[in-house]
C-alpha cells in the first residue's frame, strides 16, 4: 500500500531572539509523508528553507522517542498537538488532514522566555529540581533490593509519578502557567518511598519556594495540565504536593 502524502500549509512563530517581538510566518508544504513525525515535518520545512537562503526554524528535539523531555511546541492551541498522552515527536502527520493550516508557536509562559522560534528556556525547572528534588544515601556498596519493604501500591503510584519527562507543556497549558503537575511528581514520587521520606519536610518547602522563584502562577485546578500530559501524570499528585507542603510548613522550625 503506497503511503499517503498531504498538502499543508503552516503558520511558524519566528523570533530572532529573547529581545525580538517575534510573529507569525506562513509556509507551504507539499507531498508530505503521512507517516513522518511532526519533528520530520519541521525538518522537512527547514530543508526547504536552507535550499531557499532563509534561516530555517529553530526547534527543541533530542531522542525523539518520547522520552528525553526535549521538544515541546504548541500545535493548534495544544501543547504537543491533539494526540492525548502523545510528545510532539511521537505525533505523526497522518493525524492531520489534506490541507489543513497548522498553526506552530512556542510554549508561553513568563518562566519560560522564547531563545529563538520555537526554542524556550526550560531551566527554571531544572533550578526546582536542584533545589530538593534527591535523596541522600549512604556510599558504598548496593543494598539488598529486598531490604528495605515497599508496598506495591505505593510502588506504582512513585513510578507513575516518576514517568514525568520534564516537558513543561503542563506549565504551557495551564491558565496560570502553573508548574504544580511537575513539581507534585517529582515530590511525589520520593515522598512516596522510605528512601525520600527523611527529607520530605525540607524538600516540600524547598521545591515550592523555588518554584515561586521562578515566577511560576499557581494551581486552580483547570485540568488542562493532566490532559496534556505526554505522560499522564494525575493531578492527584498536586493534592499531595499541597499536603506535603502543608505538613512541612506545620512541623517546620523555621521563621
Amino acid at each position: 500500500m503506497a503511503a499517503r502524502t498531504i498538502s499543508l500549509m503552516l503558520k511558524v512563530w519566528r523570533q530572532t531572539g529573547p529581545d525580538d517581538t517575534g510573529g507569525f510566518k506562513i509556509y507551504r508544504l507539499e507531498d508530505i509523508d503521512t507517516d513522518m513525525s511532526f519533528l520530520e515535518m519541521i525538518d522537512v520545512l527547514n530543508e526547504k528553507l536552507t535550499l531557499e537562503g532563509k534561516q530555517p526554524v529553530a526547534f527543541d528535539h533530542d531522542c525523539r522517542e518520547g522520552i528525553c523531555g526535549m521538544c515541546g511546541a504548541v500545535v493548534d492551541g495544544i501543547a504537543h498537538g491533539p494526540e492525548k498522552e502523545t510528545t510532539l515527536c511521537q505525533l505523526h502527520m497522518r493525524h492531520f488532514e489534506n490541507g489543513r493550516t497548522i498553526t506552530i508557536e512556542p510554549f508561553r509562559a513568563n518562566a519560560f522566555p522564547v531563545l529563538k522560534d520555537l526554542v524556550v528556556d526550560r531551566s527554571a525547572l531544572d533550578r526546582i529540581i536542584q533545589a530538593g528534588g534527591f535523596v541522600s544515601v549512604n556510599t558504598g556498596s548496593a543494598p539488598d533490593g529486598n531490604a528495605i519493604p515497599v508496598a506495591q501500591n505505593l510502588a506504582e503510584q512513585a513510578m507513575d509519578a516518576a514517568a514525568c519527562i520534564g516537558c513543561g507543556a503542563c506549565v504551557a497549558s495551564c491558565p496560570n502557567a502553573a508548574a504544580m503537575l511537575f513539581v507534585s511528581a517529582k515530590i511525589s514520587q520520593l515522598a512516596l518511598l522510605p528512601q525520600g521520606r527523611p527529607e520530605r519536610e525540607i524538600r516540600a518547602l524547598s521545591m515550592v519556594r523555588a518554584m515561586d522563584r521562578e515566577g511560576f502562577g499557581n494551581c486552580g485546578n483547570e485540568r488542562e495540565c493532566e490532559a496534556v500530559c505526554p505522560k499522564g501524570i494525575s493531578i492527584r499528585n498536586i493534592a499531595r504536593l499541597n499536603r506535603e507542603f502543608l505538613l512541612a510548613s506545620l512541623v517546620s522550625d523555621e521563621e
